[in-house]
């Protein structure tokens, strides 16, 4: 009897590359490895290195964390990697609204935890204080008619 995968990587590999739309051949391809060993994989048979879960993972445009959590590699103790897996998981959700939902996701998170944590925003995002008009020394010109 073979020994399944830790959370059925394969199987949950084969689903995102059917959902994707692409051959074996071609997340091989995409992947860097070779067309047997991901058979190899998809099927239970063989167990893949973090590196290669990465480079699959970038081929599917899925979250590295996401396969490693689905591989057995990380522990599901934040309650946020349930919700990638979630949307990640989704059968009805097509791969582009999968990485806009992940997306949105992360943005909120990042902007709560900057919120919590007392810190400015980010380079890169509007300050609500320069848009005030700064004060003047000189008094205000008036008009003629």
């Amino acid at each position: 009897m073979r020994k399944e995968l830790p959370r059925d990587i394969g199987e949950f590999i084969r689903d995102m590359r059917r959902n994707a739309r692409i051959s074996l051949r071609q997340l091989a391809d995409q992947a860097g490895v070779s067309n047997p060993y991901l058979s190899q994989i998809e099927r239970g048979l063989r167990k893949p290195s973090a590196e290669v879960l990465q480079q699959i993972a970038s081929a599917l445009r899925v979250s590295t964390p996401l396969m490693y959590l689905r591989a057995g590699l990380l522990d599901a103790k934040d309650g946020h990697t349930g919700v990638r897996a979630a949307i990640a998981g989704d059968p009805d959700l097509t791969e582009a609204q999968k990485q806009s939902l992940t997306q949105i996701y992360e943005t909120f998170r990042r902007e709560n935890a900057r919120d919590a944590g007392g810190a400015g925003p980010s380079d890169g995002e509007p300050v609500a204080a320069a848009a005030q008009p700064a004060e003047t020394t000189e008094p205000p010109k008036e008009e003629t008619r």
